[in-house]
């Protein structure tokens, strides 16, 4: 995805490291041990704009007594930087986190009720709509633009205002303390755990001597006999491959995980995501990789053929549009979202599949213009009518929907993904297309 205050940000580059998804800070390893706590670790989730630091599990040498904990048992302290907006200078920006709640379990992971478990970790919940914790950050600016990946080294730190007890044998009384309050900051010590982004695998596509990487997700429960919807999603510029941001097209924004869920996609229905990594060498021959890798998995996976999907931010539009022409009726419908415009000839042989298709686009996009959204829809329902499609039809199969910038939750006016994620009728629509056709 394109980048904001470009120039600012490129004279910041090379001070970073390199990593696949967060990791521990340099402390790793350090237990603790005078002060009780045994580990200290993230956990995060992908939100509409992007992946947080949603909770910090705190773990103790025995069980945690509930009862004396509560929001004011913690301090957390992040990163307020926000890569859509920042230079690179204000990572090191901080403020408090807000905390919802605290409690207990007996993994580093978080509980959807929030109501403790006997174990000895501590879960502190984060607001995650706070300004703190992201994760993702600029990588480098190998040209004018700029890339993206996660931080590996993320400045979350943790104080312990409160003694933490441990249970005394019948789980009443306040029990031994665990661990003093202490005004020492605690860094995290072990990998994060990143929910949904975690449950992705890690590949390369390699396609006459280029190397494409890509991630993808298969339905709990995958079932080879059966035939999956597949949403391929095509990341913005900024997500693209630089040699040390791999991955980063799961985190930086959701729709690569929203997916997963039913709270985002609006059904229950099990659907298997493909996240090719564009390799920012140029869309003609970037589509040509994406699509044989598409086809490749298509082969070698439960796939149904007639329910393969395309979903763009921004870059990604000029690759869906080069793949459409190339190969009408690969994509059942496709969702662009912020994207490029495609060109009357690409249109032309994109109408001969009658392909549905969505585009978004934000009405003071800075990056690129309304203007762009608004010609995509115009020249593609031309070609669909000049195809033969009756008019009307050509406007059902080719929606358009501008935003205004109160229907942003962040404003990004670009990132017109935002919106369009949050409305799951949208998402509904595009999984409906080619099922009735079957």
């Amino acid at each position: 995805m394109l980048l904001r205050r470009l120039a600012l940000v490129c004279l910041s580059l090379g001070l970073l490291g390199s990593s696949l998804m967060p990791a521990a800070s340099a402390a790793t390893g350090d237990r603790h041990p005078d002060r009780g706590v045994q580990s200290v670790t993230a956990i995060t989730r992908v939100h509409t704009y992007g992946q947080k630091i949603d909770a910090v599990a705190v773990e103790y040498a025995a069980d945690v007594n509930p009862r004396t904990l509560g929001p004011d048992t913690y301090t957390v302290t992040d990163s307020v930087y926000n890569f859509r907006y920042d230079p690179i200078e204000d990572l090191t920006r901080y403020a408090d986190r807000e905390v919802v709640r605290v409690y207990t379990n007996d993994a580093p992971a978080p509980r959807p009720d929030g109501r403790s478990r006997t174990g000895r970790y501590v879960i502190v919940e984060l607001a995650p709509a706070d300004p703190g914790g992201n994760t993702v950050i600029v990588s480098r600016c190998p040209t004018f633009l700029c890339s993206v990946k996660v931080n590996p080294e993320p400045p979350t730190r943790i104080v312990q205002n409160e003694p933490v007890h441990a249970l005394r044998g019948n789980g009443n009384g306040r029990g031994p303390i665990l661990a003093p309050a202490s005004s020492a900051a605690l860094p995290l010590t072990e990998p994060a755990v990143n929910l949904l982004v975690d449950d992705f695998e890690q590949s390369t596509y390699l396609h006459h001597g280029s190397v494409l990487p890509y991630a993808y997700h298969l339905p709990a429960g995958y079932d080879p006999g059966r035939g999956y919807p597949l949403m391929v999603i095509l990341p913005g510029h900024g997500m693209g491959w630089d040699g040390e941001n791999l991955g980063v097209s799961l985190a930086a924004d959701i729709p690569a995980t929203a997916w997963l869920t039913d709270e985002w996609n609006g059904t229950g229905e099990d659907v298997i995501v493909l996240v090719p990594q564009n390799q920012r060498v140029g869309p003609a021959a970037e589509a040509e990789i994406m699509t044989a890798l598409v086809e490749d998995f298509i082969g070698s996976h439960a796939v149904d053929p007639g329910r393969v999907y395309a979903s763009t931010v921004s870059y990604g539009s000029r690759l869906a549009w080069e793949a459409m022409a190339e190969r009408p009726g690969l994509f059942a419908a496709a969702l662009i979202t912020g994207g490029f415009a495609v060109d009357d000839e690409q249109a032309a042989r994109i109408a001969s599949a009658r392909t549905p298709i969505w585009v978004t686009h934000g009405l003071n996009d800075h990056l690129l213009p309304v203007d762009y959204g608004r010609d995509s829809a115009r020249s593609l329902r031309e070609a669909y009518t000049a195809a033969g499609v009756d008019p009307g039809r050509a406007e059902d199969l080719v929606r358009y929907t501008e935003y205004r910038n109160e229907a942003f939750s962040e404003p990004d006016y670009h990132a017109a993904f935002g919106p369009t994620y949050e409305d799951a009728s949208i998402l509904g629509w595009l999984l409906r297309q080619g099922v009735s056709e079957r």
